[in-house]
Parts: structure tokens; sequence; C-alpha cells
């Protein structure tokens, strides 16, 4: 019984990481973007996004309750696995533990994240470019954000790549190694999106 509802969690936290958490990562990021086309592009987005109806039941239902299950077990995970990359130094290996301590770091960046957003705007702030100017301006910040960006979209393509092979989705030698380059491809793509985003704030 105890080893049904370890698989059946670890589907859902699979499951959770890419739909609804990873499309939710992307649409941020997509929003996000409009910061290249300077603050009146990204406060028209963040405003759109902001008056969503039913936005704190969306926000709740689909993003946070989600990253809440997926944080919790996740770090059950990264605590119980048995991380032996410097004993086999195989690619995957390295991938297995840096999944792990990825998501430590993607786990206290997004708690910060929404500390300095969301939660300030339910204390009256308004989010928009000049909040995350201000933020970003501290070096200290930039770093943190930059090195918080990188690894939460990590996180989510190696997971992307986990997911496929959890969910019977690539079965094959031939096929986890075309999902390898694909997920990297996703990896280098979407860092590139958030180092352009953090660039534009500063």
């Amino acid at each position: 019984m105890a080893g049904n509802r370890e698989f059946v969690y670890r589907r859902l936290h699979s499951l959770l990481g890419v739909i609804p958490i990873g499309i939710f990562l992307l649409q941020h990021l997509v929003v996000n973007h409009f910061a290249t086309g300077g603050p009146e592009s990204f406060n028209r987005a963040a405003d759109f996004m902001g008056n969503l109806p039913f936005r704190i039941v969306l926000e709740t239902v689909i993003i946070y309750l989600p990253i809440l299950f997926h944080a919790i077990y996740g770090l059950y995970i990264a605590f119980t696995a048995k991380n032996n990359a410097t004993k086999f130094g195989y690619f995957r290996n390295w991938m297995f533990m840096l999944q792990r301590v990825s998501g430590v770091i993607t786990l206290i960046f997004i708690t910060w994240h929404v500390w300095e957003t969301r939660v300030a705007a339910a204390f009256g702030s308004h989010v928009n470019f000049n909040m995350m100017n201000e933020i970003l301006s501290s070096p200290f910040m930039f770093v943190f954000y930059l090195v918080g960006v990188i690894s939460t979209i990590f996180h989510f393509a190696n997971g992307l790549w986990s997911f496929l092979v959890s969910w019977g989705i690539t079965v094959s030698p031939r096929s986890q190694m075309i999902s390898t380059y694909f997920t990297i491809g996703v990896f280098i793509v979407l860092s590139i999106v958030g180092v352009r985003t953090l660039l534009a704030f500063v």
C-alpha cells in the first residue's frame, strides 16, 4: 500500500511540474519579457494579467496549491535521494543531483519573489516596471534573481526530460537522447528570454 502511494505521489509530483506549473512558468516568462519593449509595454501586460476575472481563485487552484505540493514532496525527494554523481560521474547522475539542488534553490527564489511581489501587492504595492527596477537595482538582488531564474528554468527543462521518461513517452534510448537535446534547447532558449528580461528591468 505504501509503495502504491509513493508511486502515485511521484507521478503527481512529476505531472504538476509540467502541468500546470511548467505552463505557468512559460506564461510568466513571456509576460515579463514584455519589459524588453519598455516600461509601458511591461505595465500593460502586467495589468492585463493582474485584472483577469477570478484571479485569486485561479492563482490559488492553478498555481499556489500545485506549487505547494510540488515543493513539499520535492523537498522530501531531494533530502532522501541517494546521489552518486561523484562516484559514478555519468551525465544523467549529474542531472539527477542538479535537479535536487536546483529544486531547493528554486523554492527559495520563488518564495522570496512571491513575497516581494504578490504579498507586497496584497498590502497595496503596485506590481509594475518600477517595482522590478527598484528590486533589481541592487547588484546583490540582480545576481540573486539571475541565479534564481536560471535555476528555475533548469529545474523545469530537466524535469521535463524526467516527465517524458516517467510517463512512458520516451522509452527507447534513442527517444531519450532526442529528448535530452530538446530539453537542453528549451533550457537555452528560456534562459535567454529570462536573462534578457532581467537586463531590461535595469
